[in-house]
């Protein structure tokens, strides 16, 4: 259950969630009548729990209403990674889809900037903001992970890696007592394991549920891991991020996906108050199907979603490729199209460094792209930006629409 406000005292760490709904899910709630809930150990809210159960939980995580959002759910990711495949270059997506990933998921945690920002900061961040820069940190983290699994499993020290470079220090499983999540009114409503060791232990468990529980389909085991996770909590702060994260690399890891783009705190963002009431119930109620449920139909839409989006995106390709052939044909390549789409806000150094041209012919090309309406031209500061309009409305617009070149 990801926090977003620190707030600090002598003896406790707090994370305050951003929702004004204490009374959806109050300690008073009525226990949940759903057939998968399991016997629980005693649960105080404001008091460490210890007893966390570990995976799998003594209850069916593969009933009837689960197995059948896990067909639908499975469908939409496999149509999304055909899709993926499709595109003419995949750096394409690698450069565009993680950095809408990670404004969502840094919001979720209150940490708010722009897709336009992160565009124009993501090759040089030394002059954005705060909340820009950490977002971008989140990106690096999710590309990080990405290639991390070419050399070990997802595991704890995954996990540590992520957490490390979303909060710009080194992060490792707590070792001190004093976290626990709240209400913006002070209310404490979880208050994670403590002690390094259970920590460890509870982590090793998740993993071993992860990686050997073959039995159960990855994206239930996805479901379950992600609760496991933020149960655990075993950073200080970043838990939410880092878990988001986790989520992606694991989908990769069993061959779900090939690339990190199943969008997912998209659907978290829109769907927030669901999110965290559900988390809760588990705990509270041992509610496993209703929360197996949300992340699958999660899964299907976002994966519904991105596949629009590629398709989207692929169209505009080869339309602008088209386009820029008929009316600069001197200047026509193949990677200088595929430059522009692969940095919606680009820089004639970009173009240098992909060797398409010296840097007088780079210039000159750009301007010729602005001539023509297929980028425009932004000051900034002693450079010059030449952004992919058309490509960006696209890209943070929930429309799959583009308006024609003249």
């Amino acid at each position: 259950m990801p926090g977003s406000i620190c707030h600090k005292n002598a003896k406790i760490v707090t994370y305050s969630i951003d929702l004004s709904l204490w009374a959806t899910y109050s300690s008073s709630m009525p226990k949940s009548a759903d057939t998968t809930t399991g016997p629980l150990p005693e649960w105080d809210p404001e008091r460490p729990y210890n007893q966390l159960p570990d995976l799998p939980p003594p209850v069916d995580l593969e009933t009837k209403k689960i197995l059948k959002q896990c067909i639908l759910s499975r469908a939409a990711v496999a149509e999304l990674r055909q899709a993926a495949l499709r595109i003419p270059n995949q750096g394409i997506l690698i450069n565009t889809v993680p950095l809408l990933e990670a404004q969502a998921s840094t919001e979720i945690e209150n940490i708010v900037t722009t897709s336009d920002q992160l565009f124009r900061y993501r090759d040089s961040e030394e002059n954005a903001d705060p909340a820009t820069k950490e977002a971008l940190r989140y990106c690096q983290a999710l590309l990080n992970g990405y290639r991390s699994l070419t050399k070990k499993p997802l595991s704890t020290t995954t996990a540590e890696q992520v957490c490390s470079k979303i909060k710009d220090k080194e992060m490792r499983v707590r070792r001190v007592p004093g976290t626990a999540l709240s209400t913006p009114g002070g209310k404490v409503i979880y208050t994670p394991p403590e002690g390094e060791s259970l920590l460890r232990e509870k982590l090793a468990n998740w993993e071993r549920f992860l990686h050997e529980r073959t039995d159960l389909d990855p994206l239930v085991r996805m479901a379950v891991g992600h609760y496991q996770f933020e149960a655990i909590h075993p950073f200080t702060d970043g838990n939410g991020r880092t878990g988001r994260i986790l989520n992606s690399l694991f989908l990769i890891q069993k061959g779900l996906l090939s690339l990190p783009i199943l969008y997912l705190s998209r659907y978290i963002i829109d769907n927030k108050s669901e999110y965290y009431r559900l988390l809760l119930e588990v705990t509270s109620d041992g509610s496993w199907e209703e929360w197996i449920l949300f992340v699958l139909k999660g899964v299907a839409e976002n994966a519904r979603w991105t596949t629009g989006k590629i398709e989207a995106i692929v169209s505009l390709f080869f339309d602008t490729g088209a386009y820029v052939k008929e009316e600069l044909p001197k200047i026509y390549s193949f990677e200088l199209v595929q430059a522009i789409f692969e940095q919606p806000y680009c820089r004639i150094q970009n173009l240098v460094e992909r060797d398409i041209a010296e840097r007088r012919a780079a210039s000159r090309h750009l301007k010729q792209l602005v001539d023509i309406g297929v980028l425009e031209v932004k000051k900034a500061g002693r450079e010059k930006l030449f952004i992919h309009k058309k490509l960006l409305r696209l890209l943070t617009s929930d429309s799959n629409g583009y308006k024609a070149y003249d």
